[in-house]
């Protein structure tokens, strides 16, 4: 077993004394050999670097090999009594990294910390997101425990919204090492050079690299079934077809179970696999319909557990066609020979517009099995309407009379982004776009920086004139910052001290306020402010509370929205009983939207709040009710689904429910919790683990064996 193997070669060197640079490769490289890995030139070339204490940028293409190097990283780091840290940016690779390395290492030496589930933190490895160590270096500084720091998919880098959590280390750890990892890097040098400067160690590029697997590109101008079918004739299956929203994914899904895909051996091995899985939601019944049929699905509404079989189904080998979104882009291990793109463009959550190089070259990348596959494909069908204009043509080539009626063509449907195949071209053969700094200030950024140990304030002001991000935004940064400073103390949960304390910090966080006290919410500050006003002793006090935490957290859309369709459809049904008349019915309909419990009261609150506090911009609360109805109501978690037909979503709820639990016990202070609320808290953390604690059930059999 290689597990074993390497488990057994890192406790043969942690017991030698003072183990060398060269003592650890060679006993990694026995280990490799042994275990029947042969590593590449560029590989071998990385691991050397690593060893050596530089810092490593590991642009290698997706199946080169990338984890290798980063396992070499981490044993070595062991093997020396340091600590090591590797983060990824979904929690689903999160917990897939995580029960690789301890598989490996052993299940003492690795712990998880994910937000959501903490398991055995104190190991020496660690397997967080990007998010969970950025918070930890805010919080600490340089005094972060991590000799190395693994940060894989590095292009997060520049995501608009999460980019400050693959920065944060960089600008605050000197004294640590770093491998960063991505097969879509793009130009590296500026990166490299300020990277060398921090450490002050040298920075290796490794992207000499040719991909194990080669790729071959097809643009189809036939209906997707029909390219499906034709891949499944040729035996370049497993498929992975990309949708660009859960609805089309699961609804593929459902359309291809009447397609032959499995034979009775191999479906009599999938219910064997899936013998005591708990199908116990309201989509339960169909992933298990998909995965009888050899097809799964796999995207962010499902909830984990799910998303966990269907990668263990395909690991296994028992699933020929998955049908999900881009989510798989993200490193998540699903053994993939062919990449189906039902098309070239998304809705990024403001325009449709086409992929950019590096999210079609980073999906693409999926292709191709080391180990499996001579060759993996990369297929991209055509637009829709150009798909049917063309059957359309050739339906009237020998038909005169048909060929007059086609002067008119289909048009494409609304929200399309034009592509072609030189579109396709330019994706396949582009270099990833140069990564772009994604700075952002926070309350929570600020709280964790203010509460460290020694000068808070002078660590803040470095964060902002010492980042990644060009002048003219560090300013606007800036000025945000101290308009927050300004206001966390105006709302006295900072303290500005007369001297120094014991920690020789200037201010603090308000010694009344809770050990975990967090405002991870923007407007988390008002939420605290609103609480402060509303009366205690009133006999509806904890769903006023509830209300208030709720205003703050994003907007669950999917699930406003079907809330707002079932009191359009009660309320229809009921004008329709009385006789109302049509222009009023749609008048009245018009007006109606989902529940926006003590609006009267948030509303004219923010308003005072806001004159107060001018960095809030453009930002409002959103007064809704989910966790607040599924408390009065009450439901459980699947009679919640079933009444809004959220089972496509279930995954989104899950979330929700997550981040609100969070709220309240990290937001809300704690002479704010009353007895009720208290009971709440507690129901509505029972209710998260009792629907998904697939990741600390996991844990738990690994423990046993």
């Amino acid at each position: 077993m290689r597990a074993l193997v390497l488990s057994d070669f890192l406790s043969a060197v942690e017991t030698a004394d003072s183990p060398t640079t060269d003592d650890l490769l060679d006993v990694f490289l026995e280990w490799a050999a042994a275990a029947g890995f042969e590593l590449y030139p560029h590989q071998e070339d990385a691991v050397l670097n690593l060893l050596a204490g530089d810092n490593v940028v590991l642009a290698t293409p997706t199946g080169s090999g990338k984890s290798l190097v980063a396992l070499a990283g981490l044993f070595a780091t062991a093997a020396q009594a340091r600590r090591s840290v590797y983060t990824a940016p979904t929690k689903a690779l999160v917990s897939e990294k995580f029960f690789e390395l301890t598989a490996t290492l052993g299940v003492d030496r690795v712990g998880m910390v994910t937000g959501d589930a903490s398991v055995n933190p104190s190991a020496p490895v660690i397997a967080c997101t990007a998010e969970i160590l950025a918070q930890r270096v805010l919080r600490s500084g340089t005094d972060t425990p991590a000799a190395l720091v693994v940060m894989d998919e590095f292009h997060y880098y520049a995501d608009r919204e999460r980019g400050w959590a693959w920065q944060v280390p960089l600008l605050e750890l000197p004294k640590t090492q770093f491998l960063l990892m991505s097969a879509t890097l793009g130009d590296t040098t500026r990166l490299q050079q300020d990277l060398s400067r921090r450490t002050s160690r040298h920075t290796q590029l490794v992207a000499s690299a040719e991909r194990p697997v080669p790729l071959d590109l097809a643009y189809r101008e036939t209906p997707l079934l029909e390219s499906i079918e034709k891949l499944l004739e040729e035996g370049k299956k497993p498929v992975y077809i990309v949708h660009f929203t859960q609805k089309q994914a699961t609804s593929q899904a459902q359309s291809l179970t009447s397609l032959k895909v499995l034979n009775p051996q191999e479906k009599e091995a999938v219910k064997e696999a899936i013998h005591g899985f708990r199908f116990d939601t309201p989509i339960g019944k169909d992933v298990r319909r998909f995965v009888l049929s050899g097809i799964g699905v796999h995207h962010a509404g499902l909830l984990p557990k799910y998303r966990l079989l269907i990668e263990k189904l395909a690991q296994q080998g028992l699933l020929q066609l998955i049908c999900g979104t881009d989510t798989l882009g993200v490193g998540v291990n699903v053994p993939i020979r062919t990449v189906l793109f039902t098309q070239l463009h998304k809705y990024d959550g403001r325009r449709t517009r086409v992929l950019s190089v590096r999210e079609f070259q980073q999906i693409a990348g999926r292709a191709g099995r080391r180990g499996f596959d001579e060759y993996g494909s990369v297929w991209v069908q055509a637009p829709e309407h150009v798909v049917e204009n063309k059957k359309a043509e050739l339906k009237a080539a020998d038909n005169p009379k048909k060929r007059k009626k086609l002067v008119k063509k289909k048009p494409p449907d609304r929200g399309y982004a034009h592509y072609d195949v030189k579109t396709l071209n330019r994706l396949w053969q582009g270099r990833p776009e140069q990564l772009r700094s994604s700075f952002a200030v926070s309350h929570a950024m600020m709280l964790n920086v203010l509460d460290r140990p020694g000068d808070g304030c002078a660590a803040m002001k470095h964060l902002l004139v010492d980042n990644h991000e060009p002048r003219t935004r560090q300013r606007q940064h800036i000025r945000r910052s101290v308009s927050i400073f300004r206001s966390l103390v105006d709302a006295e949960v900072v303290e500005v001290l007369d001297k120094p304390d014991w920690l020789e910090r200037p201010v603090r966080i308000n010694l009344d306020l809770q050990d975990d006290f967090r405002l991870n919410q923007p407007l988390g500050l008002f939420a605290v402010e609103a609480l402060l006003v509303l009366d205690k002793d009133a006999s509806d006090y904890y769903l006023q509370v509830l209300s208030v935490v709720e205003s703050v957290l994003e907007d669950p859309t999917v699930i406003l929205l079907a809330q707002r369709d079932k009191a359009r459809d009660e309320l229809l049904s009921q004008m329709k009983a009385e006789g109302v008349e049509y222009t009023q019915r749609m008048q009245r309909l018009a007006e109606v939207t989902w529940p926006r419990p003590e609006a009267e009261f948030l509303d004219p609150a923010f308003a005072v709040f806001a004159r107060s506090h001018p960095w809030v911009g453009y930002q409002r609360p959103s007064p809704k009710s989910v966790v607040r109805e599924m408390c009065e109501l009450p439901y459980t978690f699947n009679q919640y689904v079933s009444r809004y037909g959220l089972k496509r979503s279930e995954g989104v709820l899950l979330r929700y429910l997550t981040d609100c639990y969070k709220a309240l016990m990290q937001t809300v202070p704690a002479d704010a919790v009353d007895s009720n609320l208290e009971e709440v808290i507690e129901w509505l953390g029972a209710m998260i683990r009792k629907v998904d604690s697939s990741l600390v059930d996991e844990w738990e059999k690994i423990r046993s064996l």
